[in-house]
């Protein structure tokens, strides 16, 4: 397995996933850019060794998304709106409009792989989250332009669909991993979807296609690649 050469934008990095993301790319020695609206809170988590790997913007502005993508090879995408807080943007501003702004951009840029993280049950309406701004409904529209986009020769996507989000370290669980959007709960470690996140760049079995995934019994694991 070759480790990925090049840049990875993260964005979405100072989001409890996307803290992981950086986290984990710094594990596997993989250079990064890290798109942010706080250059303060990126500074505050990361520390001042990340000051020349900022861009600050918003997935909201098309320049601001631009002005990030020179420094990428690949996008790893963290981000989410707010559902709790109605002054937040909903989520047809961020998990739809944004994750295609973001997409387009970056294929128009050069980038050539972009990593999305999702969510469970996107292709459910009825489900109860969607109660709250159609949020999954709009991660389904931005996950079928990332298909769209990145299924050229060329090009490649990964589409994580991760269950409930919890705090752990990473790689103490072994992984259920599943396509189709046929698992109806669960629950995995931030940590582990951001190594699935990191790994999917060189791992050609997780290219072109979308994953459902949750964590099973504990149980140590050197690798998660396996999964895919």
């Amino acid at each position: 397995m070759k480790p990925f050469k090049g840049s990875v934008l993260v964005v979405g990095a100072t989001g409890r996933t996307g803290v992981w993301v950086v986290k984990r790319l710094q594990h596997h020695h993989i250079d990064f850019h890290l798109f942010v609206r706080s250059g303060e809170k990126a500074l505050e988590l990361f520390g001042p060794e990340v000051i020349d790997k900022l861009t600050i913007g918003s997935i909201e502005h098309p320049e601001e998304i631009k002005a990030a993508m020179g420094h990428a090879e690949a996008v790893i995408c963290a981000i989410g709106g707010n559902v709790t807080d109605p002054k937040s943007p909903p989520p047809s501003a961020i998990d739809r409009d944004g994750v295609k702004r973001l997409a387009l951009i970056a294929k128009e840029s050069g980038v050539k792989y972009f990593v999305l993280i999702s969510s469970l049950g996107v292709t459910k309406p009825d489900h109860p989250l969607n109660k709250y701004g159609q949020v999954l409904t709009m991660k389904l529209e931005g996950e079928n332009e990332v298909r769209r986009l990145f299924s050229e020769p060329g090009y490649s996507y990964t589409i994580l669909r991760p269950g409930g989000l919890i705090d752990g370290p990473p790689l103490n669980h072994a992984l259920h991993f599943d396509t189709g959007d046929r698992i109806s709960t669960g629950v995995i470690d931030r940590s582990d979807v951001a190594e699935a996140a990191v790994i999917s760049l060189f791992t050609p079995e997780a290219h072109n296609l979308t994953f459902e995934l949750i964590q099973a019994e504990q149980a140590k694991q050197s690798s998660i690649s396996q999964y895919f």
